[in-house]
């Protein structure tokens, strides 16, 4: 029978005795205790059936910690897709109408995981490749160094509309370029890979921070939930506690979930200011020209600019511009005084304060940044 490691308040959120903690037990009976459209997100790094044959040997004939757990270990592929079956049924059914999944594998199981995932009725968004820049050699030279690992990222149904992705924030963090779908990301090593008490990997799959930090700031909100059925020594809980959102953490292993627990307590969350991201011009609120002009930022008579004073029009009480032949918007005007076909008005004109030329843009922040207060 699982159990909960810790309690905690009643939040407004259906699992709410399960936020922020790790739930002790087999992972399918711990999802089965979540109830029905719980958690925004899952981050699942589930045993990748390896089938590891003997003892891995480097040339010096050192051994290599290889993955030869228990947990890992399936009689068939077909007990292996029953598995996987299962856990992701439970996953699709706690998920909430606006969630989405992602799995992460290697070329042993991810292509089993990704049919069984479509079968399921999830939708898949993208496969992500995770380059990894120091991946370990190919020690017996029989065949290409495995130096990446895939992830899929899926909506919970097929015709979903509406999942959470934070596109332009990507773009952001990769200096302004749009984020392609090949990752590449160290592997977990130095201070933040766990030892235990002997020195030996606390954990022999430990995923680095860096590639939850990714994940869970693309697909998720501050203040979502995050689960992961296979919490390990868990990585995902710590990115989630630090970037603002609850994580629900699933693991039967008792040194692991031991590594877990100490390993939350370090983890200091970032403060909420500093949790904003760069937003997409179609996710802020409209602020139609008039409204600068209705709230006095502007007022009616006052003479606009373009950068260089080439250019004048005059605010008039209903927000349109009137020049020397022409009335229109601020967008209209522009492109009428420069002979275009289309102008963006908020960049394009200009008004006098403190004997410099200020973009009439910064009054529309102005005002988004009052409504987002209210």
């Amino acid at each position: 029978m699982s159990k909960r490691t810790t309690q905690k308040p009643s939040h407004n959120n259906p699992a709410s005795t399960y936020l922020d903690t790790i739930v002790e037990g087999d992972c399918l009976e711990s999802l089965r205790q979540l109830p029905d459209e719980c958690v925004d997100l899952v981050f699942a790094d589930p045993p990748y059936n390896l089938q590891l044959e003997g003892e891995l040997t480097r040339p010096n004939n050192s051994k290599v910690n290889g993955v030869d757990d228990d947990w890992d270990k399936f009689d068939t592929f077909t007990a292996y897709d029953d598995f996987t079956r299962a856990w992701m049924s439970e996953c699709k059914r706690i998920l909430k109408p606006t969630g989405a999944l992602w799995v992460i594998g290697s070329y042993h199981n991810i292509f089993r995981v990704g049919a069984v995932l479509q079968d399921l009725g999830y939708w898949i968004l993208n496969d992500i490749i995770w380059n990894k820049t120091n991946p370990m050699p190919n020690f017996r030279g029989t065949r290409f160094t495995n130096a990446h690992e895939t992830l899929i990222w899926a909506t919970r149904d097929t015709n979903q509309k509406k999942y959470t992705f934070n596109y332009n924030a990507m773009k952001t963090m990769n200096d302004d370029l749009q984020m392609r779908s090949d990752w590449s990301l160290a592997l977990c090593t130095g201070d933040e890979r766990l030892k235990d008490s002997n020195g030996d990997k606390a954990h022999p799959t430990q995923k680095p921070e860096s590639l939850l930090h990714r994940v869970i700031l693309s697909s998720s909100n501050p203040g979502d939930v995050v689960l992961d059925p296979f919490f390990g020594t868990g990585t995902t809980g710590a990115v989630a506690k630090k970037l603002g959102r609850h994580f629900i953490g699933l693991e039967r292993e008792k040194s692991y979930i031991k590594h877990a627990k100490a390993r939350l307590k370090k983890v200091i969350p970032v403060a909420p200011e500093d949790l904003e991201v760069t937003q997409s011009k179609r996710a802020q609120p409209r602020v139609p020209f008039g409204a600068i002009v209705e709230r006095g930022l502007l007022e009616p008579g006052t003479k606009l600019y373009d950068p260089r004073k080439r250019y004048a029009a005059r605010v008039r009480a209903d927000g349109s511009l009137v020049c020397a032949d022409a009335t229109g918007s601020i967008h209209k005007i522009g492109a009428h005084v420069q002979g275009l076909e289309a102008c963006n008005g908020w960049t394009f004109w200009h008004f006098e304060a403190e004997r410099q030329l200020k973009p009439i843009d910064i009054l529309r922040q102005q005002v988004r940044a009052e409504m987002k207060a209210n």
